[in-house]
């Protein structure tokens, strides 16, 4: 693979070389000489296709997940994220050690210690990362999904990014069966306070334990506002926002 450089940007085909368009710029790659008809059905190629299968699972859950918690990451997100939460299931799948190579998933890997540390910390938001933003300590009720911030104090425990003079906390419970793909997710009110120097705890309480089995996943979202004669605005459209995967059960 190759960065296209010059005055001219070409996408598509030319002889044994596609060029195309990516986030890092135009790129361009030969041409591959194998037909999808012999990797489908040579044996030669079984190793290739078992990793295929186990890659396609593997975004087919991270997919899932993002659906989950849409509501919530539209408010904080980069834009790799896809791929992003693709990889951490691929490392997940990884852990999936009974399965037979080709059917290695991420119902089973989560099933395991290191699977489950894998998912736990994620940031949806990779430009605004929760240990670098908020520095008090917090407890998550496992039952309810309920998150407490004890004692706040926002100016000393936030990183408060330039001109937000406001902060929102939302807990989110999610339960996701990466098995049947069914999920369901409940959320707890948003607390909205202004970043000064009033101490305070803060409790986060989802309306109820969310339906269905499998993995229960417990969300946190942090947003700035600037507020501008009483309206408060999302600072820099949601860049500074932090979106996090606090514990995985």
């Amino acid at each position: 693979m190759a960065k296209l450089k010059g005055i001219i940007k070409l996408e598509g085909t030319l002889d044994n070389l596609t060029f195309y368009k990516t986030q890092d710029g135009y790129l361009v790659k030969t041409k591959s000489g194998v037909s999808k008809e012999r990797i489908q059905n040579d044996p030669a190629f079984a190793r290739t296709r078992e990793n295929g299968s186990e890659f396609g699972s593997s975004a087919s859950s991270g997919k899932l997940l993002r659906i989950a918690v849409r509501n919530l990451m539209v408010r904080a997100k980069d834009n790799r994220v896809s791929s992003r939460v693709t990889q951490v299931m691929t490392k997940i799948k990884n852990f999936d050690a009974t399965s037979i190579r080709g059917e290695r998933n991420v119902a089973t890997g989560l099933a395991t210690i290191g699977g489950n540390a894998e998912l736990k910390g994620f940031n949806f938001n990779n430009r605004a990362l929760l240990s670098s933003i908020l520095f008090a300590p917090y407890t998550i009720d496992a039952l309810t999904g309920e998150i407490t911030i004890p004692n706040l104090n926002p100016t000393n425990d936030i990183a408060i990014p330039g001109g937000a003079t406001h902060v929102s906390f939302t807990a989110a419970y999610l339960k996701i069966d990466f098995d049947t793909t069914i999920n369901s997710i409940e959320y707890s009110p948003v607390t909205n306070i202004p970043i000064d120097t009033t101490v305070a705890t803060q409790t986060l309480t989802p309306a109820s334990a969310p339906s269905g089995t499998g993995n229960d996943i417990y969300v946190l979202l942090v947003e700035f506002f600037q507020e501008i004669n009483g309206v408060q605005y999302p600072l820099k459209n949601g860049a500074y926002n932090v979106l996090n995967i606090v514990d995985v059960a």
